[in-house]
C-alpha cells in the first residue's frame, strides 16, 4: 500500500527499537528485485514553500542554548527537486538465487610477502552460478595510526571476503523528532592482486559456487524526505540563558558583569596560602533506503526469546566454547534483554580468567592506577588561590573507568570524543551534575593507517543495523549480541572465517571486531545509482574589484601546479564560470583549437548555451583547460564592471551541476549587487564596538540557503572563498554552505601586493584544498545504545531524517557535534556506545563506509561524573551551542548563557561533592580550566563586545566555532602561549630527522611576559612572535635575520632560515606546530610600534582591558553568583 509522505513534516519516523516492517527472514534467498512495481513513488515539485525552518520542536528537549521549552511545532518542509521522491518498499513473494557482487580490486602494485592460498572448492547444488567464498587477504595494523601531518601518504590494508549485504541504519533507542535548531562453509582459492597506494588486497578465484541473497538494488535520484536547517537548535527563544538545559534552571538569568571601574578586588600576589586539596540525489544507496530492505547476506537472526524467570549461567549448553567465548562480564539483566541458556546482556570482554599470579597483579596495578586517576581528577582547586592551573603541556584527555582491555580497543579521541567520559545512569544525575552530554566528531580525518576490508559479507544487527564492533558479545560461535539494541544475531558462515590466522571458528578475532575504526569497501547493495564521479565547477568573480585584488592570478597559477593532484580517476569532470554583471560560460569541448567564452547578459532568465560542451572531461581536454587558466588571468585587465550577479552565476552553476552532483568552488570580493541574491550593506561602522545587542547575524535572504538546499538535494556542495576588505554580508552567502556540507574561507583585506601575508594564506590553503581527499555524495548515521537519543545536531550538512545527516561532499578537515540526552535508565548495563557510519563514495568512484565506535562506562554517582569531564570538549560543544544562541536570539544572551554554564557547574559540585566551606570557590581538577577557558570564549571575537570588530569577521568566528575539529578550535578560543628564546633540546622529541624543542605552555597574562624574551603565541589560524625591547640582539640576529630590535620592519610575516642552531630550533618548532593543522598558519613578528601589537595583547585573556574582566575579576563574578 503506498505511503506518500506527509506533505511539510520529512519522512514518517520509525520506532527503532523494532526491526524493519519489510525484514524477512528467508534462509539464503533473496526478493525479486524488479525494478517496477517494488517502489511506490511520491513526486515533489520543484517550488518553495514558506520560509523553511528545522522540521520538529519536541516538547521536552535540554539543549542548552536554546529557546523556552514549548509545544511540538510543525514547519513546512522544502522540497528539494522535480525528481525527489519517497520511496517505500513491497516486496514480492518470488523469491531468487542471486550472485554475490565481486569484490572490488584496486589498482597498483603487488604488497609484499604475499603468498598463494589454494583449497579444493565444493560446489552447491540448484545451479547457482559460480561466486567466491572464503576471503583470503592481508592484514597488518589492527588499529588506526593518526597521521599527525597533513598531506601525508595514505596507507591502508584491503581485506577481500565474500557476499553482499544492504545497508540499514535505525537509530537505536527511541527514535525522537528532530529538535529545531546458515551455509555449510564452502572452500574456494585465492590469487593477490596487485593494490594501489600501499594497500594490500586478496580476490578470490570464482571457483567455488554458493547461494546468496541480496537485497533490492533501485537506481533512484531521489534523496531527502525534507528540508531541515544544518543545526537543530534546541528550544525556544525565552528560555532562561542556560546552556545545560538538561536540568531546570532555578533563576531566570545570572546578572550582567560589573562594569568596568566598578571596586573589585585585586588578585593577591602569588605568595597566597597554598592551593586547598583533597584525597569525560540522490542518495545513492543511503542508509536512509536500506533501513528499509532485508539484510540479506548475513544468515536469518531468530527472534528474541522470551525472558526466563531464571537465568543460567554463562555457557549453559555450550559445554566446548573455545576460550574466546568463556567468563565473558555481564552486568545484571535488562527486563527487555533476552536472557536463557547462552544468552548474556554484557559486552565481550576479551579476557581470560587469572590465570596466572602475574596477570592477576597486572589486574590489581590497573585497578591502582584507574582508583589514582580518579582521585587526582577529582582532587578540589581552588581557584581564586591556585594561580598556575594552566598545564606546561597540552591538556591531556580524562580516562574513563574502562578497563585496560577495552580502553586498547576504543576509538581515538582524535575522531570520537564524548563530553562525559563517565556516562550517567540516568538523566536525573546528569542534571544533578549540571554538565552537557554531548559527542565531538572528526569523522573523515586524515590517517596514515586505516583497516580497509573488501567484504561482500558486512556483518551487521538484525534490528539497527549496528556494524559489528570490538564490544560486542559473541554467546558462542554461531552468535553475538548487539552492544547497542542487544539483539541476538547469527554470525554468518563466511564470517565464521579468520583471516588473520586463516583459520576457521574465530569471528571474535576477526579486523571488524578487533578495531574501532575500519572502513568496508561497499558493495552495489548500498547505491540508488552508479557512483559519480569527480565533478568540480569553478565560478570566479571577474568584476573590477576582484581584478584590482589579483586573486584570479593566484587561482589559475593554483590550478596549474596542482592539475594533476585533483582527486579523481579518468572520469574526472571540470568547467568553468566566471561572472560581473553578466556571465561568462567557457566551451572546453575536445577538438576544438581554443577555448570559446560564451556570455549570457540575461540574467533574470538564465540558461545555459551549449549544455553539452561546458563540463568537460578532465584528461580529453587537458590542454584547452590550461590554455584556459593561462589567459583567464588577463581577460578582464581592463574590466570597468562594477557589479556583481552572484545568484544568477549559481543558478547557472546549478544546472551545469545537478545532473551528476559534484563540488562548486565559488570565489567572490564584493557585496552582491544585482540580480537574484542581491544585498545590501547591513553594518553599521560606528556600532562595531557596542557593547549592546549585535545585529545582523541571521541572513537578509534565504535565496541562499534554498540554493544550498536545491544542491544539496542533487548531491552538489558549495565551498565559498570570500576575499574582500569591505563588508560583504557573510552570514547571507555562508548559508549556500552551510546547508549543502560545504566550507567556507575568508581572507580579509585580501590584495596581491598591498597583504603579502594573505596571498601567501590563499595559496597554501588552495593547494590544500586541491588536493586533499573529498568524498561525494555521502551520509552519516549515529547510533547510540539504547536509553540514550541525539536530539541537536552542530556543523555543515542537510538534515535528512531525526539522525541521518545528508552530505554531499565530506572532507578530511571538517567537525560535527551533536546534544544528547539519556531517554531510559542505564543501570542494567555496566557500558555505554556510540558508532558513527558514514556512507560515501570516493574520488575513485568507490562506494565506502567508514566505522567509528566509542566505549564508554556507565556510573552511578555525581562525583565519578565529575571525574570524567572533558573539560575542553564541553568548552567546544557549548561554543557551537552559544553560536545558535546568538542567532536565534542574540549574543548577549548566548553569552549570558555561557556564564550561567559556570556558575551551574561548580554550584552544583560544591554542593553535592565539595566538602569546604561555602565561601571558597572550588572545582574538581578535572574542570579547574572551565572558568579560564569560557572567559577566553567570551573573549574571542566570535563573541567578544565593546572591541572593534567588523560583523563578516565575527560571522566567520561562529562558522569556525561549528565546524572546526576540537584540537584546532581550542586552539583559536585559548592559544598556546611559549618562550622561544631559550629553546633547548631538554624534553625535546625526534619527529623524522628532526629534534623538536619542547617548551613549556605559559598563561596567557603580561605578567608572563619579559622584555628580555621572545614568546610565540600560536592561536590556530595565526601566530605571533612578540619580541621585547631588550631582547638579546643574538637571537634577533640568528633567528631574524637583523642586527637589533630596532631594525625589526613592522610588517615581518615570515622567519628567515639562517644558517644558525638558533634558527635551525625555532623553524622547526614553528614548522611543527603548523604541520599538525591543515592550512597555513601566517606569522606575525609583532613589536611595540607594530601594527598587530593590539591582536597580541587581546589574546592574553587572562588580562584586563577596557570592556572585559580579567581571569581573577571573572572568578570573583562567578563567586558572587554561586553565592546568591
Amino acid at each position: 500500500m503506498q505511503q506518500p509522505l506527509s506533505t511539510g513534516h520529512g519522512a514518517p519516523l520509525q520506532n527503532s527499537s523494532t526491526a524493519p516492517e519489510c525484514h524477512q527472514q528467508v534462509p539464503s534467498k533473496a526478493p525479486l528485485a524488479p525494478t517496477a512495481g517494488l517502489y511506490d513513488f511520491t513526486y515533489y515539485q520543484n517550488n518553495y514553500q514558506a520560509s523553511v525552518h528545522n522540521i520538529v520542536r519536541p516538547s521536552l528537549c535540554p539543549t542548552s542554548l536554546g529557546t523556552p521549552q514549548g509545544p511540538g511545532q510543525m514547519h513546512n518542509a522544502l522540497p528539494l527537486g522535480p525528481n525527489l521522491i519517497a520511496a517505500g518498499p513491497r516486496f514480492d513473494p518470488v523469491f531468487v538465487s542471486t550472485p554475490p557482487q565481486v569484490g572490488y580490486v584496486p589498482s597498483g602494485g603487488h604488497y609484499p610477502g604475499q603468498v598463494h592460498y589454494n583449497v579444493p572448492s565444493q560446489s552447491t547444488t540448484q545451479g547457482i552460478p559460480p561466486s567466491s567464498s572464503y576471503p583470503g587477504f592481508s592484514y597488518h595494523h589492527p588499529m588506526p595510526v593518526f597521521n599527525t601531518q597533513y598531506n601525508a601518504h595514505l596507507t591502508s590494508q584491503t581485506v577481500h571476503p565474500v557476499a553482499a549485504q544492504p545497508l540499514v541504519g535505525v537509530l537505536s533507542g527511541h527514535v525522537k523528532p528532530l529538535p529545531e535548531t546458515g551455509q555449510r562453509p564452502i572452500q574456494a582459492s585465492f590469487q593477490p592482486y596487485p593494490a594501489g597506494d600501499a594497500a594490500a588486497s586478496w580476490q578470490p578465484l570464482p571457483r567455488a559456487l554458493m547461494t546468496t541473497s541480496t537485497g533490492p538494488v533501485i537506481n533512484l535520484p531521489a534523496v531527502a524526505s525534507s528540508a531541515n536547517s544544518q543545526t537543530s537548535t534546541g528550544p525556544p527563544l525565552s528560555m532562561p540563558h542556560h546552556i545545560n538545559q538538561s536540568y531546570q534552571p532555578d533563576r531566570a538569568k545570572v546578572a550582567t558583569f560589573p562594569a568596568i571601574g566598578a571596586p573589585l578586588a585585586r588578585r593577591p600576589p602569588s605568595s597566597v596560602d597554598p592551593p586547598v586539596s583533597s584525597s569525560a540525489s540522490p542518495a545513492p544507496a543511503t542508509e536512509a533506503h536500506h533501513d528499509s530492505t532485508s539484510s540479506a547476506t548475513t544468515a536469518p537472526a531468530p527472534s528474541d526469546p522470551c525472558p526466563l524467570k531464571s537465568t543460567k549461567p554463562f555457557g549453559y549448553a555450550y559445554p566446548t566454547l573455545q576460550p574466546g567465548y568463556q567468563n565473558v562480564a555481564s552486568p545484571s539483566h535488562s527486563v527487555n534483554q533476552p536472557i536463557g541458556p547462552g544468552y548474556s546482556p554484557g559486552p565481550q570482554q576479551f579476557t581470560q580468567p587469572f590465570s596466572s599470579v602475574n596477570q592477576l597483579s597486572s589486574n590489581m596495578e590497573g585497578l591502582n592506577l584507574r582508583n589514582k586517576r580518579r582521585t587526582e581528577a577529582l582532587r578540589q582547586v581552588s581557584l581564586l588561590q591556585e594561580r598556575d592551573i594552566l598545564p606546561p603541556v597540552p591538556n591531556l584527555i580524562p580516562q574513563s573507568n574502562l578497563s585496560p582491555e577495552l580502553k586498547k580497543l576504543n576509538c581515538s579521541p582524535d575522531l570520537f570524543r564524548c563530553t562525559l567520559m563517565n556516562i550517567p545512569q540516568t538523566q536525573a544525575l546528569l542534571n544533578k551534575a549540571k554538565l552537557p552530554l554531548g559527542l565531538l566528531l572528526h569523522p573523515f580525518r586524515d590517517l596514515t593507517h586505516l583497516p580497509v576490508i573488501t567484504s561482500s559479507t558486512i556483518v551487521r544487527c538484525r534490528t539497527c543495523r549496528t556494524y559489528i564492533n570490538p564490544f560486542v558479545s559473541f554467546l558462542d560461535q554461531r552468535r553475538w549480541k548487539c552492544n547497542l539494541c542487544y539483539r541476538v544475531n547469527d554470525v554468518p558462515e563466511e564470517f565464521m572465517y579468520n583471516p588473520l590466522t586463516r583459520s576457521y571458528g574465530e569471528p571474535h578475532k576477526r579486523p571488524e571486531v578487533q578495531t574501532a575504526t575500519v572502513e568496508f569497501i561497499a558493495s552495489s547493495d548500498y547505491m540508488l545509482r552508479p557512483p559519480q564521479p569527480a565533478v568540480y565547477l569553478f565560478v570566479f568573480d571577474v568584476s573590477h574589484n576582484a581584478v584590482e585584488s589579483g586573486y584570479l592570478n593566484i587561482c589559475c597559477q593554483s590550478l596549474l601546479e596542482n592539475f594533476d593532484k585533483l582527486p579523481g580517476d579518468s572520469r574526472t569532470r571540470i568547467g568553468f564560470i566566471t561572472f560581473d554583471s553578466t556571465i561568462h560560460f567557457f566551451n572546453l569541448q575536445e577538438g576544438l583549437s581554443q577555448p570559446q567564452m560564451l556570455i549570457v547578459s540575461d540574467i533574470e532568465d538564465i540558461f545555459l548555451p551549449t549544455p553539452d560542451s561546458l563540463m568537460v572531461n578532465l584528461h580529453e581536454s587537458k590542454e584547452l583547460i590550461k590554455d584556459l587558466l593561462k589567459v583567464l588571468p588577463t581577460m578582464f585587465t581592463n574590466t570597468r564592471e562594477t557589479h556583481s550577479a552572484l545568484g544568477p552565476a549559481l543558478q547557472a552553476a546549478f544546472k551545469l551541476m545537478s545532473a551528476t552532483g559534484g563540488r562548486i568552488s565559488v570565489f567572490q570580493t564584493q557585496l552582491p549587487s544585482i540580480g537574484v541574491g542581491c544585498l545590501l550593506s547591513r553594518e553599521d561602522p560606528n556600532q562595531r564596538s557596542t557593547t549592546k545587542g549585535v545585529q545582523h547575524l541571521a541572513p537578509a535572504t534565504d535565496f541562499y540557503k534554498k540554493f544550498a538546499l536545491d544542491c544539496s538535494g542533487q548531491q552538489v556542495a558549495v565551498d565559498l572563498f570570500l576575499l574582500s576588505g569591505q563588508y560583504t554580508d557573510l552570514a547571507s552567502l555562508a548559508c549556500m554552505s552551510k546547508y549543502s556540507a560545504g566550507s567556507v574561507f575568508y581572507y580579509p583585506s585580501f590584495h596581491h601586493i598591498h597583504n603579502p601575508a594573505q596571498v601567501e594564506k590563499f595559496q597554501k590553503d588552495l593547494k590544500r584544498y586541491l588536493i586533499r581527499k573529498i568524498g561525494f555524495e555521502a551520509v552519516m548515521r549515529i547510533r547510540c545504545t539504547k536509553g540514550l537519543s541525539i536530539h541537536t545536531f552542530h556543523g555543515n550538512f542537510f538534515v535528512r531524517s531525526t539522525d541521518l545527516l545528508s552530505l554531499a561532499n565530506i572532507n578530511p578537515d571538517s567537525g560535527f557535534t551533536v546534544q544528547m540526552s539519556i531517554d531510559e535508565n542505564l543501570v542494567d548495563t555496566s557500558i555505554v556506545c556510540f558508532q558513527a557510519a558514514l556512507l560515501y563514495t570516493s574520488s575513485k568512484g568507490e562506494r565506502r563506509i567508514r566505522v567509528h565506535t566509542l566505549c564508554l562506562p556507565v556510573v552511578n554517582s555525581v562525583a565519578d561524573v565529575y571525574a570524567g569531564a572533558d573539560v575542553q570538549a564541553i568548552t567546544c560543544l557549548l561554543a557551537t551551542m552559544a553560536v545558535d544562541r546568538s542567532v536565534s536570539s542574540s549574543l548577549s544572551d548566548a553569552r549570558d548563557a555561557l556564564v550561567n554554564a559556570v556558575v551551574d557547574s561548580l554550584s552544583a559540585y560544591r554542593s553535592t561533592v565539595s566538602n569546604l566551606q561555602r565561601s571558597v570557590l572550588v572545582a574538581p581538577n578535572s574542570l579547574r580550566l572551565f572558568a579560564l577557558y569560557i572567559l577566553a570564549l567570551l573573549k574571542q571575537q566570535a563573541f567578544r563586545t565593546g572591541t572593534s570588530t567588523r560583523l563578516d569577521e565575527r560571522v566567520f568566528a561562529m562558522c569556525e566555532m561549528k565546524t572546526q575539529p576540537l584540537v584546532h578550535l581550542m586552539l583559536t578560543i585559548h592559544p598556546n602561549l611559549y618562550r622561544i628564546d631559550n629553546l633547548s633540546d631538554e624534553g625535546s622529541i625526534i619527529v623524522g630527522d628532526k629534534t623538536i624543542p619542547q617548551p613549556p605552555i605559559l598563561q596567557l597574562s603580561a605578567e608572563k611576559l619579559s622584555k628580555e624574551g621572545a614568546f610565540l603565541m600560536d592561536c590556530g589560524s595565526v601566530m605571533y612572535l612578540w619580541i621585547g625591547k631588550n631582547c638579546s640582539n643574538n637571537f634577533i640576529s640568528e633567528v631574524l635575520g637583523f642586527p637589533n630590535y630596532a631594525s625589526i620592519p613592522q610588517n615581518m610575516t615570515h622567519l628567515p632560515e639562517l644558517n644558525t642552531i638558533l634558527s635551525q630550533r625555532t623553524n622547526d618548532f614553528v614548522s611543527w606546530l603548523r604541520d599538525s593543522r591543515p592550512f597555513l598558519s601566517i606569522i606575525y613578528v609583532v613589536n611595540d610600534d607594530g601594527p598587530m601589537k593590539a591582536n597580541f595583547y587581546q589574546k592574553l585573556v587572562e588580562d584586563r582591558t577596557e570592556s572585559a574582566l580579567s581571569y581573577y575579576e571573572f572568578l570573583l563574578h562567578i563567586q558572587q553568583q554561586i553565592s546568591k
